[in-house]
């Protein structure tokens, strides 16, 4: 998740982002891709026995399609990617015409559906550091087995910080209808300090009074001695009208996960502390449970923690053992999928008996972080000719999670609510070069959904996501259509459901998150 960060689902801070992505592929003006790697192939007669494609249905690796008077292979999963077009998802057999093609199409399985091969830059390299020394046995109470829910999760973060500059209240998941389509909120975040869990913003979590017109239920808060305000209020009211929305307190995030390395060794104290505070008697009943978001264990986000492989089992190991397997107990994880990278830092698989799901951020791959380009979509959910970094995509690190031993069921598709984008760019298709960070909102070279969808409109598809060239700006998000396809995969996976950061960034009448749930059911 982010908080002012710059890079957060691929895992690497701003100075290691710059390294990572000048050493990847340079830009590549599609004109100039050889036919081999767009995957066309010269002119021959084949039989064309595929069915039509059709930009509403999901095709596997393997699977052939007739299009333009062609028969084309799938390379690998796809959901809306024009045969012949940018992302190089289909091989081109030949022109219908009756003779058998001169080469066979693949019959390989999808390169995304394996951990990948190629060694990331050595500059994001996992520390090497021994695991502390702490001598806290690891507590041996597990999640729960069944989840009433698995399959449709619909999973949303709420910010803290939203309610200033942003004028998102909790009211408005109410308004938007969205409220009523999740089945967990996560209000993000609280901070981690002195190896505790500890408020992040006071103000806005309990203090702030609301007016009865901003209020969820219509009745102003009171100043009266113990009567809670601010966010935490709101929820409370939310959830009366909701009986079945489950809301979790996140802690760490980008800014705030430097704390958990102090935290680590002693993971016993760190959940005491956790524990009295999200059930603190002030907001009790608030909370169904703890989000845990550190960037990263044994790795580096914003800062870099060398508590050993071991030390994030150890961590969420405590936590279950202190809320007992009633309290849900989750956690946001890396999303690199490349080989050496921050998934094999971790013992993510020896956690996983501890948490109800994951919540692998599979957005914030790409972006203006490296300002001169290759434009490429954030949020791609496969891999694409030209892919900058192979392992940067949603199905590459879903897969390689399961690879571990994760099951599927608790895993989330994470989805970005908003866009990512350049300036001085002139090339219509992902590959080009930028200048820069193109203007946004609240922060150069990153928008909300609800802005972008007008100001620079989609303009294509690449490897599951859109892309957007507007002038001389060049974006990447989700649209409703995108995230169906999204959802589809999700299901074909066998996955839990779906997560999106985060609710500000849907228009007012909840687009973005009624296809997500539409696209689950």
């Amino acid at each position: 998740m982010k908080r002012l960060r710059l890079l957060a689902a691929a895992g690497t801070s701003s100075v290691l982002a710059a390294a990572m992505m000048t050493s990847a592929f340079a830009p590549v003006s599609a004109a100039a891709v050889p036919q081999a790697a767009t995957g066309m192939r010269a002119a021959t007669s084949v039989t064309c026995s595929g069915a039509a494609w059709s930009a509403t249905t999901a095709y596997n690796g393997g699977d052939t399609v007739t299009y333009s008077n062609h028969s084309w292979t799938a390379k690998w999963w796809s959901y809306a990617d024009t045969p012949g077009g940018a992302a190089g998802v289909w091989t081109d057999n030949g022109t219908c015409g009756g003779s058998d093609p001169t080469t066979a199409p693949p019959t390989t399985a999808p390169p995304t559906t394996a951990p990948p091969t190629t060694a990331p830059p050595t500059t994001t390299a996992a520390p090497t550091t021994a695991a502390p020394t702490a001598t806290t046995a690891v507590p041996t109470t597990t999640a729960p087995t069944t989840d009433p829910t698995a399959g449709n999760r619909v999973v949303g973060y709420f910010t803290e910080w939203g309610i200033y500059g942003r004028n998102y209240q909790v009211k408005n998941v109410e308004t938007s209808g969205s409220a009523a389509k999740l089945t967990d909120l996560i209000y993000a975040f609280g901070n981690t300090t002195n190896g505790q869990c500890s408020i992040g913003d006071s103000y806005a979590d309990y203090d702030k009074a609301y007016t009865a017109d901003a209020s969820v239920d219509g009745t102003a808060d009171t100043w009266d001695a113990g009567a809670l305000r601010g966010n935490f209020n709101q929820l409370r009211e939310l959830k009366k009208l909701h009986p079945n929305l489950k809301v979790l307190w996140s802690f760490g995030g980008w800014t705030w996960s430097g704390g958990f390395t102090q935290a680590a060794a002693n993971p016993s104290a760190f959940a005491d502390s956790c524990y009295n505070l999200v059930n603190d008697s002030r907001w009790k009943g608030v909370f169904d449970g703890i989000d845990i978001d550190w960037e990263y264990p044994n790795a580096c986000g914003l800062s870099c923690d060398t508590s050993g492989k071991n030390a994030y089992k150890n961590v969420m190991a405590a936590l279950r053992a202190k809320f007992g397997s009633s309290a849900l107990v989750t956690s946001a994880i890396t999303a690199d999928g490349t080989s050496g990278g921050k998934i094999d830092a971790t013992d993510y698989a020896g956690a996983a008996q501890y948490v109800d799901w994951f919540d692998p951020m599979t957005y914030d791959y790409y972006g203006a972080f490296n300002p001169t380009g290759p434009t490429a979509p954030h949020s791609p959910l496969t891999d694409f000719t030209g892919a900058p970094t192979k392992g940067f995509d949603s199905s590459t690190t879903i897969a390689k999670l399961k690879s571990i031993g994760i099951p599927s069921n608790k895993l989330l598709l994470g989805i970005g609510f908003y866009g990512r984008g350049w300036t001085g760019v002139t090339q219509d298709a992902p590959g080009g070069t930028a200048t820069g960070a193109a203007p946004g909102t609240y922060e150069a070279g990153i928008d909300d959904y609800k802005v972008l969808k007008t100001s620079c409109p989609s303009t294509g598809t690449v490897a599951g996501t859109a892309y957007a060239h507007c002038g001389s700006q060049w974006w990447s998000y989700d649209t409703p259509s995108t995230i169906t396809g999204k959802m589809t995969y999700a299901k074909q996976q066998g996955l839990g459901g779906s997560f999106f950061w985060e609710l500000s960034g849907d228009t007012s009448n909840g687009e973005l998150i009624t296809a997500l749930k539409n696209g689950l059911n």
